[in-house]
């Protein structure tokens, strides 16, 4: 299996947020941070060059070998704010009913902006996503 490129980095977290162009998206990406901090307890640390990934969870593939990554974790993209919510959203149907405007990925929920979301509603999602994590 090939090595991963995104890896966890002492890159500075503030530097890279405040170099998001879009003034909007820059502070949205900081509430996220926040956010996500307070949930998690862990400020938050670079993995790659574009994530922002809070705590850490080891996981094993189905061939045994093991691998470290974030429990929770955003990028501001240029399409949009990308949260990872690394369990996935089987089991979040009835919370994001209530979210408001987003798409889903595997992992990723895809916003353009928080203002088009319930800022509680996705608190109790990626608080209930931390808890899965570290209940396995």
């Amino acid at each position: 299996m090939a090595e991963l490129k995104t890896r966890k980095h002492e890159g500075d977290v503030d530097a890279f947020l405040d170099a998001v162009e879009d003034d909007q998206k820059r502070e949205d990406a900081h509430d996220i941070r926040k956010l996500m901090a307070e949930i998690t307890g862990d400020r938050g640390s670079m993995w790659g060059p574009s994530i922002v990934g809070f705590g850490s969870h080891r996981y094993t593939y189905a061939n045994g070998k093991e691998n470290e990554w974030f429990k929770v974790g955003f990028s501001p993209r240029k399409q949009n704010l990308t949260l990872y919510i690394m369990d996935g959203f089987e089991e979040y149907a009835p919370l994001l009913e209530n979210l408001g405007k987003h798409s889903t990925g595997k992992s990723c929920l895809y916003i353009k902006r928080l203002s088009d979301i319930d800022h509680g509603v996705l608190e109790d999602l990626v608080r209930a996503s931390v808890r899965h994590l570290a209940s396995e």
